[in-house]
């Protein structure tokens, strides 16, 4: 079982990134998918959600109308779309995914907003 995390990096402010989580050794369409993310001296904080199904998303208020994330479950592949970047988002970005059963995390992908 894999959880990977990719297309984090160095961009400025008011730049884009968007991640992408791909799962192995297992199927996402049963998961709950989410993104967390942690920055220095700070504890880990949800950042987005989305149901097994699809259907529901949430989001830290932080994020909202910023953020969006998505899944495609033939890719098995989540994606977290970081529009108008600040500073405050700056921190290593984690993916996870839960079902009623099992919970699997990924190493993290680093994300630096700086001019």
């Amino acid at each position: 079982v894999q959880v990977v995390e990719s297309g984090g990096g160095l961009v400025q402010p008011g730049g884009s990134l968007r991640l992408s989580c791909a799962a192995s050794g297992f199927t996402i369409s049963s998961y709950a998918m989410s993104w967390y993310r942690q920055a220095p001296g700070k504890e880990r904080e949800l950042v987005a959600f989305i149901s097994s199904a699809g259907g529901g998303t949430n989001y830290a208020d932080s994020v909202k109308g910023r953020f969006t994330i998505s899944r495609d479950n033939a890719k098995n592949t989540v994606y977290l779309q970081m529009n108008s970047l600040k500073p405050e988002d700056t921190a290593v970005y984690y993916c996870k995914a839960t079902s009623w059963q099992y919970i699997y995390w990924g190493q993290g992908t680093q994300v630096t907003v700086s001019s």
